[in-house]
């Protein structure tokens, strides 16, 4: 017998983002990593060298936040704080030449992920799931004051169909 919120689409997307998030957390944990430092070490190598503010606001989070994860991350030899050369003052993070190897076994690890969460699915229905996430994911943010950042896909004529 269902309960009925097993009807509920926000029980649905709940229990799923759970579940995401433990296999994530079970495949980083394989390289040493925990969910959420993935994500620091592939802004880095996208852009080697933020700063702390510069960190945190691309993170989402609050300075605080960003600073304890860089420590941690630290801690493990993955990055490491420097003076900025034309302000001392001025701290910069960096990976390290293992944080750099880390970097690299990440997008492996989000492939395979996105693999399995879509095993079953064709092109359309990707392409068509990725479409409604984005739209409750507006709604949400407008109701919670913010503005969504608009997704890198460009939507064609045919998405509307979808």
């Amino acid at each position: 017998m269902k309960d009925g919120f097993d009807k509920k689409i926000g029980q649905r997307l709940h229990h799923v983002a759970r579940l995401q998030r433990a296999l994530a957390a079970r495949r980083l944990h394989e390289i040493g990593l925990f969910p959420g430092q993935e994500t620091v070490l592939k802004l880095l190598a996208e852009a080697d060298g933020r700063t702390m503010s510069e960190l945190a606001a691309a993170l989402k989070v609050r300075p605080p936040t960003a600073s304890k994860t860089v420590g941690r991350l630290s801690a493990q030899n993955l990055l490491e704080r420097r003076a900025s050369d034309g302000d001392a003052r001025l701290v910069r993070v960096h990976l390290t030449d293992e944080g750099r190897v880390r970097a690299g076994a990440i997008d492996s690890i989000w492939d395979s992920l996105e693999q399995t969460m879509t095993a079953g699915l064709d092109g359309k229905e990707r392409k068509r799931l990725r479409k409604l996430l984005r739209k409750i994911e507006r709604n949400l943010s407008t109701q919670l004051g913010s503005v969504a950042e608009p997704d890198e896909e460009v939507e064609t004529a045919e998405d509307e169909t979808l």
